[in-house]
């Protein structure tokens, strides 16, 4: 497996202000410790450690460190932890772990995903649960990636650790019926509230009951509810003002 060279230099001092004043000159703290050695504080350039970062492919390819400083000579380590500002993201310090080539080590893994989900051609989202696996093997069995195929992954599917095709020697830490990926459908939108004093349209309230003239006959054409409504005129009335043409005949 191919090594990415990074050059340290052994630190002898410690204490917050110290390392603040090293971050200030460019400079990473770090520590290395394993595999037949006694843990070992370091300084980093900054520069050449993201450099080294960039062309390990994220942590996963074994580093051949130098220090400088003391009788450590060339050990084959691996990134153990980065830690970093919580606000500018700049690397604030770095573990080390050095390992022997002939021993299994666990290793966190990338996950890449390949291929087009159809959940996901439908509107649907995938749900990463896991970014990357834990591993275990030997530190030159270590591989830069794990590849995933969403090929199959609709609505109400889900990949998990024994559908995953691991390279040879590499063993998931994880059980196999862990959840890896699974597609979500997208959230329906709700309608919103009306905000507090809002105006709220008025429902329109049926009759209960039938209306009725005053001598009990039901009025079949009613308007809408809170138009007027003109009553029906009595059946002997109506008799009495046809008879008449609608006028009292006046007495001489």
């Amino acid at each position: 497996m191919e090594k990415v060279a990074l050059v340290a230099t052994k630190r002898d001092k410690s204490g917050k202000e110290f390392v603040k004043k090293l971050r200030k000159q460019n400079q990473i703290p770090a520590v290395v410790y394993g595999a037949g050695i006694e843990p070992v504080s370091l300084t980093l350039e900054h520069h050449e450690f993201s450099r080294a970062l960039r062309s390990q492919g994220g942590g996963s390819k074994l580093i051949n460190l130098k220090v400088t400083g003391v009788k450590l000579g060339e050990k084959t380590v691996i990134i153990k932890a980065i830690q970093y500002h919580p606000v500018t993201d700049a690397i604030y310090h770095v573990d080390f772990q050095a390992v022997s080539l002939t021993e299994k080590i666990r290793v966190k893994v990338p996950l890449h995903e390949t291929g087009e989900s159809p959940g996901v051609s439908k509107g649907g989202i995938i749900d990463r649960v896991h970014h990357e696996l834990e591993v275990e093997c030997l530190p030159t069995a270590i591989p830069e990636r794990i590849e995933i195929s969403i090929s199959n992954l609709d609505f109400g599917h889900a990949i998990h650790v024994k559908d995953i095709a691991f390279p040879e020697g590499v063993v998931s830490v994880l059980t196999p019926d862990e959840v890896i990926f699974t597609v979500k459908a997208p959230k329906e939108e709700k309608a919103p509230e009306p905000t507090p004093g809002e105006a709220i349209e008025p429902e329109v309230i049926k009759k209960g009951k039938e209306e009725v003239d005053e001598d009990g006959n039901p009025i079949k054409d009613v308007k809408a509810a809170g138009a007027p409504v003109a009553k029906a005129q009595p059946a002997a009335k109506e008799a009495k003002d046809a008879k008449g043409g609608g006028k009292e005949s006046k007495k001489e």
